[in-house]
């Protein structure tokens, strides 16, 4: 008998690796993978091309009448595999992951009405179950009952080395002191909003990864999955 498919929601900070880990494990077990963080980041860009977010403002009154008018969906790219991100037909993997969008996405994640629309539209895609989805509240809000839960956490200064070393790689001239700062704003807001703030799902396993390599939180995450899947027979 096949493995009866289950959900899986992957937690933590930013640059904690949560989704490089999801994406891994859902290649490897056949799941979809739902990039969670990315649609936060699609609004986030959307509202920046409007003027509606600025470094300075968000005027939530704007961004929430403009929902409607966000449509944001996921491709497989046919040369590398991967997912990626689509905001109203248009591909935006790579500019939402510029500096730029880093640096307000907290702010328009946190606005209720955004949340409560892209919980639905997450919602929505686990109804068939057999999904990895990674994000800051999807243990908790998303798919409080969902069969396997994973906390990821690591020190602010290792996830800004990681996230530093990334940027460079994208050639994105960006201090390491920059992206230190915007790591520990968006930890503040993230945890502190009123609306799904981040935080460790009751049930859920803590994975830090501090001294980690990614052949050991691959392989961490797997014998978990093993091990719950095993459980559901």
């Amino acid at each position: 008998m096949a493995d009866k498919k289950i959900i899986i929601a992957i937690d933590g900070f930013s640059s904690s690796g949560k989704s490089s880990m999801a994406k891994q494990l859902a290649k490897t077990i056949g799941y979809a993978y739902i990039d969670s963080g990315a649609m936060y980041r699609a609004v986030t860009l959307y509202a920046m091309r409007k003027g509606i977010s600025t470094p300075e403002f968000l005027d939530e009154e704007r961004l929430v009448a403009e929902l409607p008018n966000i449509e944001i969906g996921f491709k497989v790219d046919e040369h590398t595999g991967r997912s990626r991100t689509m905001l109203n037909g248009e591909d935006v993997e790579d500019i939402i992951r510029t500096i730029e969008v880093s640096n307000q996405v907290s702010p328009v994640s946190a606005v209720a009405e955004v949340r409560r629309d892209l919980v639905r539209k997450q919602q929505a895609f686990g109804l068939g179950k057999g999904i990895v989805m990674d994000g800051r509240d999807i243990g908790t809000t998303v798919f409080p009952t969902a069969e396997m839960k994973v906390f990821v956490d690591a020190s602010p200064e290792v996830r800004a080395k990681r996230r530093h070393i990334e940027l460079a790689e994208k050639g994105q001239d960006v201090s390491y002191a920059e992206v230190y700062k915007n790591v520990c704003e968006r930890d503040r807001i993230d945890s502190t909003r009123k609306e799904s703030p981040l935080r460790k799902a009751d049930d859920a396993y803590v994975l830090n990864n501090d001294e980690m390599s990614i052949e050991e939180q691959n392989e961490w995450l797997i014998e978990l999955y093993n091990k719950i899947v095993s459980l559901q027979k």
